[in-house]
């Protein structure tokens, strides 16, 4: 049997580069939710990682992740993702809120 959070990965080739920027925090990690953050990353990809409680979901993640990606398409971000069992509906909701509070703070 499986234990512990399972971490996961994703380098994705970028087409917006979001340039330096503060890092932006959403959502809390607790029963049943999760928590984005966005931070600059050198370079032209967007680095998606998820540690999550609900372990064998890795194609749900690829579907979400490709989702997001699809519609964002950040370059030089890593996306961070601590996960607590979410649907993947609020993991969707968590990661346009984070793109929008990065929206917001830019100039």
């Amino acid at each position: 049997m499986d234990i512990g959070l399972e971490s996961m990965q994703w380098q994705l080739a970028g087409q917006q580069p979001a340039g330096d920027f503060a890092p932006v925090l959403v959502g809390v990690v607790g029963s049943g939710n999760l928590e984005v953050m966005l931070e600059p990353l050198p370079g032209a990809d967007c680095e998606v990682r998820v540690e999550t409680s609900a372990r064998g979901f890795r194609p749900i993640w690829d579907a979400v992740v490709a989702d997001f990606h699809r519609r964002h398409g950040l370059a030089g971000v890593r996306v961070s993702v601590n996960d607590m069992g979410a649907t993947p509906a609020v993991v969707s909701l968590r990661l346009d809120q984070a793109v929008a509070e990065w929206r917001s703070r830019q100039p």
